[in-house]
């Protein structure tokens, strides 16, 4: 499923758009946007043919169609130990906006939320955006020691939100129970509430091991909203789903509310959630199919990468993005990112502070979620254009 024969590049090329095939120049490989280059479990695509094909494409539930609920809750139940109820758990067009109305639920104007550095800028995009003020916290890659004191010294009395990303991009660090336990004190101590993203979380690296930090005890699972999507896992970025779990009443009330889902303002599409329930549920074959190739896809990106002249990686422990730190070439992100392009022609993704904080500066960013032959190749290109500086 997962060899050079799967990926088809004449199709990708017309609909693998955002940083990736659709819009690099000809004769580039992207290794950006991380989305896999295969095609999706057969059975996602049976399940949307048999649902269009009666032709009917009403309204959903605001809050989510039942079977996707369930689906959704038996998932947390079964596989991150959570006593998810489908009650409280709703569809959204992306992890991303879910990120967003969690923010725009639990800050005002001039509130201020913890994000980590570096992280995806969707975070600081999102607390921004209505109002608040982001407030970065350095995670070393690999397995430093995070700096739990240093945390705490950043929370003030107009902190309201912690933003953990877990497995965390760029840097594929998988959080420990230990260090889970530690944040989540620090959040119940304050009185915060905890935003997780754990949309990468299906993708560990043995021997690492996943933990939501919602399933390590009440108190904290109380204050946690999760936030996941299904794009990461199974290759579905363009049908724009992923969902929002509360733990109560309370704060599912203040989600939904802000989601604008009741209004028909905003909401997540019926077919999405088709999809989803279907790989939830019949595709987990798929999915560790998928995981093991991309564990050799690691270790290969990260040998090859050590092997370059000035570079450096520490293996990510989940995520499929390798983060490579370039200083040693003697060029910035930016720099490295221009000459990939043009010479290599191999697209990457800078450690630009608009990209991932300020805490990127010094890295390129690289997805192998694509066939070795593609990844080989790309990374030998790679190779000749950096050992010639």
């Amino acid at each position: 499923m997962f060899d050079s024969r799967s990926v088809n590049l004449e199709i990708l090329k017309q609909r693998a758009y955002n940083l990736r095939w659709a819009t690099v120049p000809q004769g580039v490989i992207p290794l950006t946007a991380a989305d896999p280059d295969f095609p999706s479990a057969p059975e996602i695509a049976e399940a949307i043919t048999r649902f269009v094909k009666d032709r009917y494409l009403c309204y959903g539930p605001p809050d989510g169609l039942p079977d996707f609920k369930e689906s959704v809750a038996n998932f947390f139940i079964n596989k991150r130990n959570i006593p998810a109820k489908p009650a409280y758990i709703f569809p959204v067009d992306s992890a991303a906006f879910g990120i967003y109305v969690v923010c725009q639920a639990f800050l005002a104007p001039n509130d201020e939320a913890i994000i980590f550095d570096p992280v995806d800028f969707l975070f600081r995009y999102s607390v921004e955006s209505v109002g608040g003020k982001a407030v970065s916290f350095a995670i070393p890659a690999g397995t430093d020691k995070v700096d739990f004191e240093a945390l705490e010294k950043l929370i003030t009395p107009k902190t309201r939100l912690m933003c953990l990303c877990n497995p965390l991009n760029p840097t594929g660090k998988v959080f420990t129970k230990a260090e889970l336990l530690q944040l989540g004190n620090i959040a119940c101590k304050h009185n915060l509430t905890i935003l997780s993203d754990e949309i990468w979380s299906d993708i560990i690296y043995a021997p690492h091991t996943y933990t939501s930090i919602a399933s390590l005890d009440e108190a904290i699972r109380e204050r946690t909203v999760t936030v996941t999507g299904y794009s990461k896992s199974y290759g579905l970025a363009g049908l724009r789903i992923g969902s929002v779990m509360a733990s109560n009443q309370e704060t599912f009330d203040k989600l939904i509310k802000v989601s604008l889902h009741q209004s028909t303002v905003h909401g997540a599409n019926v077919i999405g959630q088709i999809a989803a329930t279907t790989a939830l549920n019949e595709c987990d074959y798929w999915l560790k199919a998928f995981v093991a190739h991309l564990n050799e896809m690691q270790k290969l990106c990260v040998t090859e990468l050590n092997s370059m002249k000035g570079v450096n990686c520490i293996a990510p422990e989940g995520c499929y993005v390798a983060f490579a730190n370039i200083v040693g070439t003697g060029k910035s992100s930016k720099e490295i990112h221009e000459l990939l392009l043009n010479e290599a022609k191999v697209a990457v993704v800078p450690g630009l502070k608009e990209w991932f904080g300020a805490g990127a500066d010094g890295y390129i960013r690289l997805s192998f979620a694509t066939s070795e032959e593609i990844l080989t190749q790309a990374l030998s290109q790679t190779k000749t254009v950096i050992n010639a500086l």
